[in-house]
């Protein structure tokens, strides 16, 4: 069988349930997964078969199962037999799990011996990637190593029908890690119960930095206005919503209104945070997310976090223990260093994490999951791809969240969310994150792949590296790279039609694409389509102040008719501010042309909601997509144009302008704008590939770029073609650029082995 069966307890499953069945045989791990010889009644062996599909290990995933008979053997038990080195190397570290039901039941029963032990783990859950120092996964080569076994663990260790056989991180309050509590200058804090001390301090309106799985957390109350705005305030995050942590979905049911599909991701073994719509009633800080009617919500996945919210009694802010756009601490001694200045108190314990791993982020769209940034209880489970890569490929990623990725055989392996590489301490995370994992992996890169952009701190990494390792060095186009991610996801070989919408990504040509259509293969790409550019008076400050996108659009539209005083977005704009971005559009100085959609709605949001500043990156776009609240899906979209006569087709949204501009001026709702907006977007994608269709034929459509992580525009364009195409937005890889480095790694094989 294959999928995810190694490093997530299946083979101890295996063996207790072949002997729960009197079967006689052996399992192992081998390079296509495990293999199971199984000897026994065919009524026995039929029941194996059933609870392998149906009882599995909760973090296991069975992609495939086939089944056929053997010779017989005589053998008289059962038996876990060693696997060979490369089925060894082929699964080198399992990801995090989430604290199974049977350990959280363990934590919280008084008569048990691990009764508020906060490292209580199993074969199921428990940490894996964030505690390992070098595969294969054993506990010589874990932070674990520096606790020896108690006698009963020891048992528990050593025992095939223990749900604990060969738990590395396998410990007890007799032998295993400690929490204590320190203050912000690093000096010890004097407390018999360490959690409950500091859950404490929580409920009364303190600031905690706690240390998790992959790092610190900044704790607060989250239903404290108070609290989440000193937090805010220290942290320097002004605007940027923050996760929440509730003990429970019946808690999380509380605060927001929940379908299947979101309890399923909250409830999950990788426990990412999930954006889920906020009840109106929820006890909680409207400063979380400022006029955002979604909220970020996850489950506890440490028996540390049960005990820290059971203390605290209330929800509790977990948001990265970092200064805005630095990595998240992970050392005990650095995180003092680091959030001294934001933290009142630290709960710190001494199991060292190894790799830092921010928490994953998912939301869903149209009832599936989708994973928007891929890092703890992912990381490092590989992306299977269709077609093997012919050499141990490196790819970089891009410069904003930035993951990179490594891919060998029919395996591309994520690594761990990094972040804008945009300062020192974030470069050299990267740096270390990509040099760990080639050590887990034993993965010499014989290609180097990068983004076209020269002036990502990640292609000149990936420049110098590959000079010093003395191999090619494919440089991939931004978007071609995003449509290939989505393939690999998704098992297609290619020609497909890829909708590759986002903010920037630098063309051949040496503009900014983001609104393309591309005729999409491995090693090759056809541009189709793409958007009227927008021009970005002032560069990269026109996306800060996206009041400059709005006008850019308004000139564009109507020229020197363009009523820009009747509009509110402007009366906040100083008149000489305004005359200066008039002329640089006027003279095109300073003002680099862009086809992003990205830019598209961030002129429309500043346009309808009177909005001319963002404080994070598509802040505007997405109070855009938010404000359509509950808007009907069914609003008429606005009018476009589509030039089909020059040899890339281009979709023109000056009609979109004036119209949006009428309605602004005539008090439509911002609401109904937004549906408006969304509902032109959505049915201009599918025009452009019903057109580019006509010369391809019908090939399989592609969703990828950031724009897809909008839940409106997506289930839209669905709505608009899935009736004519098959079509493909992403799932477990991140539509943005945190996915961008598994399309990278895919092309350039192809690239460099045609």
């Amino acid at each position: 069988m294959s999928g995810t069966v190694q490093g997530v307890g299946f083979r101890p499953f295996v063996y207790r349930l072949a002997h729960a069945l009197g079967l006689a045989g052996r399992v192992r791990n081998d390079a296509s997964g495990v293999t199971v010889e199984a000897f026994g009644p065919a009524a026995a062996l039929d029941e194996l078969e059933r609870r392998l599909r149906s009882d599995r290990p909760p973090a296991a995933v069975i992609e495939t199962l086939s089944s056929e008979p053997i010779a017989a053997e005589g053998l008289e038990g059962f038996e876990i037999v060693a696997s060979g080195p490369a089925a060894e190397r082929r699964a080198a570290i399992p990801p995090d799990l989430a604290t199974c039901a049977a350990c959280e039941r363990e934590v919280f029963d008084p008569r048990d011996r691990r009764h508020r032990y906060p490292f209580t783990n199993c074969t199921d859950c428990g940490p894996r990637f964030t505690i390992a120092h070098g595969a294969p996964y054993d506990r010589p080569a874990t932070t674990m190593a520096g606790f020896t076994m108690c006698p009963a663990c020891a048992r528990e260790y050593a025992d095939p029908l223990d749900r604990r056989f060969h738990a590395q991180p396998n410990a007890c309050p007799a032998c295993g890690p400690r929490v204590r509590v320190v203050a912000r200058d690093g000096s010890a804090v004097e407390a018999t119960d360490p959690i409950g001390q500091v859950g404490r301090a929580l409920a009364a309106g303190a600031i905690a930095a706690v240390k998790g799985l992959g790092g610190f957390h900044l704790a607060c109350d989250a239903t404290s206005s108070t609290a989440v705005a000193t937090l805010r305030a220290r942290k320097r995050r002004e605007e940027k919503p923050l996760a929440v942590m509730v003990r429970d979905l019946a808690a999380a049911r509380a605060l927001a209104d929940l379908g299947e599909a979101e309890e399923a991701l909250l409830a999950s073994v990788e426990r990412p945070i999930v954006l889920c719509r906020r009840r109106p009633e929820a006890a909680l800080a409207r400063e979380l997310a400022p006029d955002s009617p979604l909220v970020g919500l996850l489950l506890p996945y440490a028996p540390l976090h049960h005990l820290l919210l059971e203390a605290a009694g209330r929800p509790l802010v977990m948001t990265s223990g970092n200064l805005s756009e630095e990595p998240i601490a992970f050392e005990d001694d650095e995180a003092v260093r680091r959030l001294g200045g934001i933290a009142d108190l630290f709960l710190v314990h001494d199991r060292p994490i190894a790799s830092r791993c921010d928490d994953s982020v998912a939301r869903t769209i149209a009832g599936q999951p989708l994973v928007m940034r891929r890092s703890r209880g992912y990381v490092p489970r590989p992306v299977i791809v269709h077609r093997r890569f012919a050499r141990p490929v490196l790819a970089v990623g891009a410069q904003l969240k930035n993951t990179f990725c490594l891919a060998r055989g029919d395996e591309a392996v994520l690594g761990p969310h990094v972040g804008d590489l945009d300062n020192l301490e974030t470069y050299a995370a990267f740096e270390a994150a990509i040099a760990r994992l080639e050590g887990f992996l034993a993965l010499r890169p014989e290609v180097v792949a990068c983004d076209l952009h020269p002036l990502y701190v990640s292609t000149r990494y990936a420049r110098e590296r590959a000079a010093a390792l003395g191999v090619p060095l494919v440089e991939v186009q931004h978007h071609h790279a995003h449509a290939a991610a989505a393939m690999a996801e998704h098992g297609l070989d290619g020609p497909v039609l890829a909708l590759a919408w986002d903010g920037t990504g630098l063309g051949p040509d040496g503009t900014a694409w983001g609104g393309e259509l591309l005729l999409a293969e491995r090693g090759r790409f056809e541009r189709l389509a793409t958007f009227r550019p927008l021009a970005l008076a002032g560069g990269d400050r026109a996306i800060r102040e996206p009041w400059r996108l709005a006008l850019a659009a308004l000139v564009d539209a109507f020229g020197e008719d363009a009523p820009v005083a009747d509009l509110p977005l402007f009366r906040a704009v100083p008149a000489a501010e305004l005359a200066v971005v008039r002329r640089l559009l006027a003279t095109g100085l300073n003002s680099p042309r862009a086809h992003g959609v990205g830019r598209a709605f961030d002129a429309a949001g500043a346009l309808a909601l009177g909005r001319g500043v963002s404080h994070y990156e598509g802040q505007v776009a997405l109070a855009l997509d938010n404000a359509a609240g509950s808007a009907s899906s069914c609003e008429a979209p606005y009018p476009f144009d589509v030039d089909t006569g020059a040899p890339v087709a281009e979709l023109d949204l000056r009609p979109l302008w004036r119209a949006l501009v009428a309605d602004v001026l005539a008090g439509t709702a911002p609401a109904a704008i937004s549906a408006r907006f969304h509902a032109t977007l959505s049915r201009a994608g599918a025009e452009l590939v019903r057109h580019a269709s006509r010369a391809t034929g019908r090939l399989p459509v592609v969703l990828t770029g950031g724009c897809f992580q909008n839940a409106r525009l997506t289930e839209g364009l669905l709505g608009e073609l899935s009736a004519d195409f098959a079509v493909y937005p992403h799932g477990q890889v991140p539509p943005g650029d945190g996915g961008i480095a598994l399309g990278q790694a895919l092309v350039a094989d192809a690239r460099a082995h045609p």
